[in-house]
């Protein structure tokens, strides 16, 4: 198996559209329980397949989120400049 851009495993070099919550976890680089409360709040969209209602994340949505996390996170960095003992 080969791994796609996403860094989950892809089969025939193909990437998956839907991720599970542990491929959204390493991706992420936190823990499931953080994803599961991230798609339950509704931050990160997702959907449940199936009768047992498994999740699953669009790559493109979970792609989406993080462009939205850079946003806010340089936004909120221009708001709260450092402190000249913070500075380098």
């Amino acid at each position: 198996m080969r791994k796609g851009q996403s860094g989950v495993p892809s089969e025939r070099g193909v990437e998956p559209r839907f991720l599970t919550l542990e491929d959204v976890a390493t991706y992420l680089s936190v823990s499931v329980p953080q994803v599961y409360a991230l798609v339950r709040s509704g931050a990160l969209p997702a959907i449940k397949i199936g009768g047992r209602g498994v999740w699953r994340v669009d790559k493109q949505k979970l792609d989406e989120y993080v462009d939205r996390l850079h946003e806010e996170t340089q936004q909120w960095a221009k708001d709260h400049p450092l402190n000249p003992r913070e500075q380098v």
